[in-house]
């Protein structure tokens, strides 16, 4: 009896699986339209693919390092998702993707040295904020100084801008103007920003404050890197474009540099 009883059980429960219905061809899209729009946001408005251009931040990241940027950090506050996402202000060491302040369109990384009302000026290539000598150990210097002389990089702001420096237009005349003392004041809702490696960087010295609403976000981590020419990003044509695609595709696995994926970016 009871075996009869079980059978009856198994019975019921596969006419029970067979009459469940499938998934109609409408449900299914509309499965997948939600799949897609929600990938969509995340990379709109929570994440953005970024690739290093420039050696100007080495050795903390590499030209052809390919980033995650976190577009929320930075965001302004909202009162209906504010408590939900971990907003912060831009501190100070923060490395932030931001639209470059006299080139519109274009989009830099660089390491955030000051933010408003802070004091900053270097001598002989070290930079002092407030008054304090900060000890860097993430920079590099590349170049000679006495090969390189370069008075106004490296004792900035004492030595006047001109054009032999690679002062931008845009900038000289401002800077005077934010001068005090010895010191560049960096004015509310901006910040003062320079890469890692000192040398070869066109920052904040160059170009001048960065708006606030000129951050776009945070590097989160490098999800991929491929050995990539200094000169790379400066190829726009179309068959420089295919001609590096095609070299990426037949030295994907020998000219990635495995070692780099997944690291964080402090």
């Amino acid at each position: 009896m009871a075996k009869n009883e079980k059978v009856r059980k198994e019975a019921q429960t596969k006419k029970e699986v067979q009459e469940k219905p499938r998934e109609t061809t409408v449900e299914f899209l509309s499965s997948l339209a939600a799949v897609l729009v929600t990938g969509l946001f995340i990379i709109t408005f929570v994440v953005q693919a970024f690739e290093i251009p420039s050696s100007s931040m080495e050795n903390t990241l590499l030209i052809g390092d390919h980033v995650f940027v976190n577009r929320v950090a930075f965001a302004p506050r909202t009162d209906w998702v504010g408590p939900l996402l971990p907003y912060r202000q831009v501190r100070r060491g923060d490395i932030v993707v931001f639209l470059a302040p006299c080139e519109p369109g274009l989009y830099i990384v660089k390491r955030i040295m000051g933010v408003a009302g802070d004091h900053i000026h270097l001598r002989n290539g070290v930079v002092y904020r407030n008054g304090e000598e900060l000890k860097e150990p993430y920079v590099i210097h590349t170049q000679n100084a006495a090969e390189f002389p370069n008075p106004y990089r490296d004792n900035f702001p004492a030595v006047p801008p001109s054009e032999s420096y690679n002062v931008y237009p845009c900038w000289e005349p401002e800077l005077p103007m934010h001068i005090q003392g010895d010191d560049l004041v960096v004015p509310p809702g901006h910040f003062f920003a320079m890469g890692d490696n000192r040398d070869v960087s066109l920052d904040s010295r160059f170009w001048g404050f960065i708006p606030q609403e000129n951050i776009i976000g945070r590097p989160m981590f490098i999800y991929w890197s491929f050995e990539t020419p200094a000169d790379q990003y400066r190829k726009t044509d179309i068959s420089d474009r295919i001609g590096f695609l095609a070299h990426v595709v037949v030295h994907f696995f020998d000219e990635t540099r495995w070692r780099r994926t997944f690291r964080v970016v402090k």
